[in-house]
């Protein structure tokens, strides 16, 4: 499992990708096509033609960092295929990411934090 800390932005390309593209073309379609900073620390995940394959592109910093994953049963549940990207919250990529189904996730309701003192 590969945890995402709080803060840290998780793209979706919702359109699948040639998955022989390596680190570098995959920065340069995220650039290009997406309009997205690949240098910018976010985490970018891209789908492939077949639903039970994602790779996942990310700056650390000191390089790019490309990660393949292929589930051995089942698949992943992407969103529909449209053009551009798709924002996931850090659950929401967790849950993609262990082969769940993410839009049945939700994210902890903050508690309200009174202002003034009773």
């Amino acid at each position: 499992m590969i945890g995402i800390p709080t803060g840290v932005r998780v793209v979706v390309a919702t359109r699948p990708v040639d998955f022989r593209k390596g680190a570098h073309a995959l920065a340069a379609l995220a650039s290009e096509v997406l309009s997205e900073d690949p240098f910018s620390g976010l985490v970018i995940v891209f789908r492939a033609k077949r639903a039970d394959r994602l790779k996942l592109l990310v700056w650390d910093t000191s390089g790019l960092v490309l990660v393949w994953k292929e589930l051995q049963q089942g698949f992943f549940r992407w969103p529909p295929i449209t053009d551009g990207v798709m924002k996931l919250s850090p659950l929401e990529f967790a849950a993609l990411f262990g082969g769940l189904d993410w839009t049945r996730v939700q994210a902890t309701k903050r508690i309200h934090k009174p202002v003034v003192a009773a």
